[in-house]
């Protein structure tokens, strides 16, 4: 199976809301798609792109929010 991008992460309510809003602004910036699941783990934000991932790995980093990489749902 290929690697993914995806960043796997536990926030909820207003925390939750400013994460799909980075996560938005990002994939904008990218010119991609972006999408989000929920899952037992936490919140899966999926993005077309590993820069995108990246991108957003880093603002769960600045913003001390735990995540970790996980993958895609089967096609």
């Amino acid at each position: 199976m290929a690697k993914r991008n995806c960043v796997i992460v536990r926030a909820h309510g207003r925390e939750l809301d400013q994460l799909r809003a980075e996560a938005s602004s990002i994939a904008k910036r990218s010119k991609i798609d972006w999408w989000i699941e929920r899952g037992d783990q936490g919140t899966h934000f999926y993005f077309e792109d590993a820069e995108a991932k990246k991108a957003f790995a880093a603002v769960c980093d600045n913003r001390a929010i735990e995540y970790r990489e996980g993958m895609s749902p089967p096609a």
